[in-house]
């Protein structure tokens, strides 16, 4: 694949940024992996429309938030990433409910909850995404989980329509979200209904939980929060664990000491060095225990041949 041919369209009337060859490890959590064949940054919403609007039907197209949940192979992705970090981050108060777009981060979706004396979106402090990532894979932490909070979403079509949705319309579980009716379209936006709280309570509540997350996790090297999915009455991180692969390494990639359910960038490490370590880590617990551990993490792109 040939990363610099490039799809040409009008880019005239457009305000945001057009990249190519983009290396993705400067937009993903883990720090690795390889170039994207464009990249465009939207100046905010309208614009993403325009862009939207101009780009081929059959153009691969990738939304990324943080890149916390996301890794994207050394061959690279050949198609168009939408960076909604720093332009879908208008965040607001409407009619009693919290209108978020998809470029806003959960720590501070959670601090503007507390800050207008609501209650129920202290967990988002302890995901480290935006709500555009969150809306899509029903992320959760500390008991709490987005849908539970939200009252409908705004979503892009692929040909730049925007629509408003209900919980209704998809099927919503752990770490599951699924459309009923299919369409190629992403989350852009969501209006989250919260209770009323004591805001010295909540802000207390963040603390706790941005502690908590601090002691629990490797914070300090590139990671891209947890890898696996929680199975049904089971811990993730204890059964990795409980096979002996806390501090397995593939190359600059490593199962955490600190959290088992963690893999991170010790340096220099490849998307393939993580990649083959998370397949590792199945192969063995499943071996071990006979439980099949599902990546939360999403991996696109070309292997390297």
């Amino acid at each position: 694949m040939n990363m610099s041919e490039a799809t040409h369209f009008d880019i005239s009337g457009l305000r945001g940024e057009l990249l190519h060859d983009e290396p993705m490890s400067r937009h993903v959590s883990w720090r690795a992996g390889g170039v994207a064949q464009r990249v465009y940054q939207p100046a905010d919403l309208a614009d993403l429309l325009v862009f939207l609007r101009q780009l081929p039907a059959d153009e691969p197209l990738l939304a990324v938030g943080l890149g916390s949940n996301l890794l994207v192979r050394d061959g690279g992705y050949c198609g168009t990433v939408l960076l909604m970090v720093g332009a879908l981050t208008e965040l607001r108060m409407e009619d009693g409910l919290i209108y978020a777009q998809a470029g806003v981060p959960g720590a501070k979706l959670a601090r503007f909850a507390a800050n207008n004396n609501l209650c129920g979106a202290e967990f988002f402090v302890g995901i480290p995404g935006t709500l555009g990532g969150m809306l899509a894979m029903n992320a959760g932490c500390y008991g709490g989980e987005t849908w539970s909070v939200v009252q409908r979403v705004q979503v892009l079509t692929r040909g730049g329509e925007l629509i408003e949705r209900t919980p209704q319309e998809y099927d919503i579980g752990y770490r599951h979200v699924t459309l009923k009716q299919h369409s190629d379209e992403f989350f852009v936006g969501a209006w989250l209904k919260l209770g009323q709280g004591d805001v010295e309570a909540a802000k207390q509540e963040i603390k706790v939980l941005m502690e908590k997350r601090s002691a629990s996790q490797p914070l300090q090297m590139p990671n891209a929060g947890s890898v696996f999915r929680n199975p049904q009455g089971e811990h993730a991180a204890k059964l990795i664990e409980a096979c002996g692969l806390k501090g397995r390494r593939i190359g600059g990639a490593q199962v955490s000491e600190k959290h088992a359910n963690f893999i991170v960038n010790t340096g220099g490490a490849t998307a393939a060095d993580i990649e083959n370590l998370i397949g590792e880590v199945q192969v063995t617990v499943q071996q071990q225990t006979g439980i099949n551990l599902h990546p939360e993490v999403k991996i696109v792109g070309e292997k390297t041949t």
